[in-house]
């Protein structure tokens, strides 16, 4: 079965005079980026591909993680689209067993409502959202077809 894992970025810098792109993490965002992967790799959700957004919070999350995956840097993750996001998914090779998306909110919130029908009320920084799909070809994801199997908080 395909694992979707969304994954909203760590806590950043406010960026006042900041371009948003290169808004960098917060201490607090490492700690909890560097938690977010040892989480993972605990929970043996060690993704075969990421795709990234390619603003330097999520790039910083991403290096964070410390994860052994390809990584794509997608510039639409950056466009904050729920929908953009559903159909950068569904071009996933169909031997990527479990997918990560390291991205935005409310996008990332959102697309973890549209699969699953469900989701927390919020989603912080930091937060991870693991989806069952069923078997198939990622082509073929549409919104409902996704299980929530956990959200993880760095609170957790």
């Amino acid at each position: 079965m395909p694992t979707l894992i969304l994954l909203r970025h760590a806590k950043a810098e406010a960026g006042l005079g900041i371009p948003d792109a290169d808004r960098t993490l917060t201490d607090r965002g490492r700690r909890a980026a560097t938690a977010a992967g040892d989480w993972l790799r605990a929970n043996g959700l060690v993704p075969a591909r990421v795709l990234c957004s390619p603003a330097a919070r999520t790039r910083e999350t991403l290096a964070r993680l410390a994860l052994d995956a390809e990584a794509v840097f997608e510039p639409r993750i950056y466009d904050n689209d729920p929908d953009g996001l559903l159909a950068l998914v569904s071009e996933t090779p169909d031997e990527t067993g479990t997918l990560l998306l390291v991205g935005h909110n409310p996008s990332v919130h959102h697309l973890v409502h549209d699969l699953t029908g469900q989701a927390p009320d919020g989603f912080p920084t930091c937060t991870l959202a693991v989806i069952d799909l069923p078997p198939g070809d990622w082509a073929d994801l549409r919104p409902g077809l996704g299980t929530l199997r956990t959200v993880h908080t760095p609170k957790d």
